[in-house]
């Protein structure tokens, strides 16, 4: 079945069969049935890094829950199909979901404390899934998860082992629940805001090892954040969601040297990094639609600089361009051949051009190779 409305680029894509296939995702939320998604599809290949970008409330997390089959109470997806390597998602069954999440599919979340037992040492709740699904006997899984704990870059690993949740910094716990994610060697690793609570010291090095990880073992990477830097730094491709649609998709370089929809061009000012660092700060005035709301046409109509008359006539569909990106943009070969995107002026003073305490060195060191 071919990809809805229309397929994404692969060119630039690593080399490798799909892993992950999303078509024509629709999700509802609440007794309502107000929809939150509204035709996702896109696909992530073996070895491949997709980054989702947007505001809170854009669809990204949704979206990947969905994925994983861990939506909250009265989150539903009422249309589509998500397909892992072969297996359809969406019609697997509790007892289904057990034999595939954890060993096929892995992810890390923010806060990883909240996702530990305080009371259980690291090491056993590492150890214990090891037992069940490889049936490793108590020795063989307590020298697996050193061995895992080592490979995450834990120092220490026998003694890391033994502590307790309580005794570990951020940094550490993310590492023992990347270990945690990867143990059952997946197909795919979903990593949802996975460096936001983390300082950017740490944050660079959990990025450098879900790199490493992705690169050792072929991982496919799913990662939700928004921050734009973190995705340039990790991921091959961008995929830019707004009020619960999917609004670009194109390669991370030609995405962040030249956005082709009015909204990324936009999230690019307000995070203010690599070549856009030296563009004056900005917000992005107004605010998204309330989910379930069914503007007539472009959803960020209201909120664009470009917006015209024709804009709000009706659906804009997500079109590729013949550079293969797609792009939700009635607009966008318009934009981009007048140069409406071009940077300004630029200040007076870069020195006062600060970038979000989010964005590390490292990450806007990336940002400025790409978009030489």
């Amino acid at each position: 079945m071919p990809l809805s409305p229309s397929e994404p680029n692969t060119a630039a894509a690593s080399p490798g069969a799909p892993v992950l296939t999303v078509e024509g995702l629709h999700i509802t939320v609440g007794s309502g049935r107000a929809e939150a998604v509204r035709d996702v599809s896109f696909r992530v290949r073996a070895g491949e890094a997709v980054g989702l970008v947007g505001e809170s409330g854009s669809g990204k997390t949704l979206t990947c829950r969905s994925v994983l089959g861990v939506g909250a109470p009265g989150v539903a997806v009422s249309a589509g199909r998500i397909d892992l390597a072969g297996t359809e998602l969406t019609a697997l069954s509790a007892r289904a979901w057990e034999q595939v999440r954890g060993s096929r599919l892995g992810a890390v979340f923010q806060d990883p404390a909240s996702y530990l037992n305080p009371s259980i040492t690291v090491g056993r709740q590492l150890a214990e899934p090891l037992r069940v699904r490889l049936g490793l006997n108590r020795a063989a899984a307590r020298e697996r998860a050193v061995e895992l704990f080592a490979s995450v870059g834990l120092h220490r690993p026998e003694e890391v082992y033994h502590r307790y949740p309580h005794e570990l910094s951020g940094g550490m716990l993310q590492r023992v629940l990347i270990a945690i994610a990867v143990a059952g060697e997946p197909e795919l690793l979903v990593a949802d805001e996975a460096t936001t609570a983390l300082d950017t010291v740490v944050q660079a090095e959990v990025l450098e090892l879900l790199a490493r990880l992705r690169t050792e073992r072929g991982l496919a990477l799913l990662l939700v954040t928004h921050d734009l830097a973190v995705v340039a730094e990790v991921c091959d491709r961008i995929l830019v969601f707004y009020a619960g649609e999917i609004v670009e998709d194109g390669p991370t370089a030609e995405v962040v040297a030249a956005p082709a929809h009015p909204y990324t061009e936009a999230l690019l000012r307000v995070a203010s990094i690599g070549d856009w660092r030296r563009r004056d700060l900005a917000v992005i005035p107004g605010r998204p639609p309330e989910a379930g709301a069914a503007p007539a046409g472009c959803r960020f109509a209201e909120r664009c600089a470009f917006a015209t008359a024709a804009c709000t006539d009706g659906p804009v569909p997500l079109t590729v361009r013949a550079d293969g990106r797609r792009v939700r943009c009635t607009r966008a070969d318009e934009l981009a051949l007048s140069g409406a995107f071009a940077a300004p002026a630029t200040v007076t003073d870069p020195a006062t051009v600060t970038a979000p305490a989010t964005v590390s060195d490292q990450a806007d060191r990336a940002l400025q190779e790409v978009t030489a």
